[in-house]
Protein backbone atom coordinates (compact mmCIF):
# COMPACT_ATOMS: atom_id res chain seq x y z
CA UNK A 1 0.00 0.00 0.00
CA UNK A 2 1.53 3.36 -0.97
CA UNK A 3 1.86 6.17 1.52
CA UNK A 4 -0.86 8.81 1.61
CA UNK A 5 0.08 12.35 0.69
CA UNK A 6 -0.43 15.31 3.01
CA UNK A 7 -2.21 18.31 1.51
CA UNK A 8 0.47 20.95 1.96
CA UNK A 9 -2.02 23.82 1.71
CA UNK A 10 -3.81 22.47 4.79
CA UNK A 11 -0.57 21.70 6.66
CA UNK A 12 0.62 25.30 6.29
CA UNK A 13 -2.66 26.87 7.41
CA UNK A 14 -3.83 24.70 10.30
CA UNK A 15 -2.56 23.74 13.74
CA UNK A 16 -3.75 20.80 15.79
CA UNK A 17 -4.49 21.31 19.48
CA UNK A 18 -3.72 18.83 22.22
CA UNK A 19 -7.32 17.64 22.29
CA UNK A 20 -7.36 16.91 18.53
CA UNK A 21 -9.22 20.01 17.35
CA UNK A 22 -7.87 22.21 14.55
CA UNK A 23 -7.17 25.96 14.70
CA UNK A 24 -6.78 28.44 11.84
CA UNK A 25 -5.69 32.06 11.41
CA UNK A 26 -8.59 34.50 11.01
CA UNK A 27 -8.86 36.56 7.85
CA UNK A 28 -8.85 40.34 7.81
CA UNK A 29 -6.18 41.10 10.40
CA UNK A 30 -3.28 42.14 8.18
CA UNK A 31 -4.07 45.57 6.76
CA UNK A 32 -6.62 48.41 6.92
CA UNK A 33 -6.62 48.01 10.70
CA UNK A 34 -7.20 51.69 11.51
CA UNK A 35 -10.85 51.41 10.50
CA UNK A 36 -11.47 48.43 12.77
CA UNK A 37 -12.29 48.67 16.45
CA UNK A 38 -9.76 47.59 19.08
CA UNK A 39 -12.05 44.74 20.15
CA UNK A 40 -12.24 43.47 16.58
CA UNK A 41 -8.46 43.73 16.11
CA UNK A 42 -7.91 41.69 19.28
CA UNK A 43 -10.32 38.99 18.08
CA UNK A 44 -8.61 38.83 14.69
CA UNK A 45 -5.29 38.15 16.41
CA UNK A 46 -6.61 34.98 18.02
CA UNK A 47 -6.87 31.64 16.26
CA UNK A 48 -10.29 30.47 15.09
CA UNK A 49 -11.65 26.98 15.61
CA UNK A 50 -12.61 24.62 12.79
CA UNK A 51 -16.23 23.49 12.93
CA UNK A 52 -17.43 19.92 13.17
CA UNK A 53 -18.62 19.90 9.57
CA UNK A 54 -15.11 20.56 8.23
CA UNK A 55 -13.26 18.16 10.54
CA UNK A 56 -13.74 15.07 8.38
CA UNK A 57 -12.39 16.83 5.29
CA UNK A 58 -9.35 18.09 7.20
CA UNK A 59 -8.57 14.67 8.64
CA UNK A 60 -8.50 13.32 5.07
CA UNK A 61 -6.21 16.17 3.97
CA UNK A 62 -3.83 15.54 6.89
CA UNK A 63 -3.66 11.75 7.20
CA UNK A 64 -0.65 11.81 9.57
CA UNK A 65 -1.69 14.81 11.62
CA UNK A 66 0.58 17.84 11.85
Amino acid sequence: MPKQKTRKCAAKRLKRTGTGKYRHHKAGGRHLLTGKSAKRRRRLGQDGAIGKAERRRIKAALPYGL
